[in-house]
């Protein structure tokens, strides 16, 4: 594992990447979460379930370049998770993450992490990806950025959803939670303007996030 993960990191160096930052205040989603938590939802599956509805608003991010002149626009919408196992790194995918409900994400997000740790994944349900969501906010990291997987065009870094002193629409001073969310992207098939648009998008979702349970 160790083997594959050091060739994807130096074949990613081949790549002329570039990095764009939003802030996302989190409120409605923290609310939401607690809300249906209890029905097996997990934080996981809701930010694979928003990226998702924004990457179907902007399918250029959900495209890739994989040696310069091949360009790959996917049809299908499948979110890949970095997680962590056992020392590796293996990226598990949420398949046509737009199109299933959050409550069945989350019941496969389970089973891909189950069948992870005993080591049963079949190579569809890691190598199939076709944007990645690498989250390090469970540990209390407020920003960071991600290496972009080969073959993917782009990866969104995400940091902890945290209480933060901000002006209010009536010049007053309030607090609300907001995470930082940084994508690291292939300038050969996405543009910056892409990118800003992809964001504003996902963060009025996430900061509107009716469409999540639908």
């Amino acid at each position: 594992m160790q083997n594959a993960v050091s060739r994807n990191m130096v074949e990613s160096l081949g790549v002329p990447a570039f990095r764009v930052g939003y802030t996302i205040t989190t409120d409605a989603l923290d609310a939401l979460y607690k809300k249906i938590k209890s029905k097996g939802v997990t934080m996981t599956a809701l930010l694979a379930k928003a990226t998702a509805l924004a990457l179907a608003k902007h399918p250029v991010i959900n495209s890739s370049c994989r040696d310069g002149n091949s360009f790959t626009y996917n049809s299908s919408i499948n979110i890949a998770v970095a997680v962590a196992i056992d020392g590796g790194l293996i990226t598990l995918v949420l398949q046509d993450a737009d199109k299933v409900d959050v409550y069945s994400l989350s019941r496969k997000w389970k089973e891909l992490v189950d069948k992870a740790r005993a080591k049963q994944l079949q190579p569809h349900e890691y190598t199939t990806g076709t944007f990645t969501l690498s989250n390090l906010g469970m540990f209390g990291v407020d920003r960071f950025d991600a290496i972009l997987p080969p073959g993917t065009g782009a990866i969104m870094a995400v940091g902890t959803s945290q209480p933060t002193v901000v002006a209010t629409k009536d010049g007053r001073i309030g607090m609300k939670n907001q995470m930082q969310v940084n994508v690291t992207a292939d300038h050969r098939v996405i543009y910056g303007s892409d990118l800003a648009l992809f964001l504003q998008t996902l963060s009025q979702i996430i900061e509107d996030p009716k469409d999540l349970t639908f």
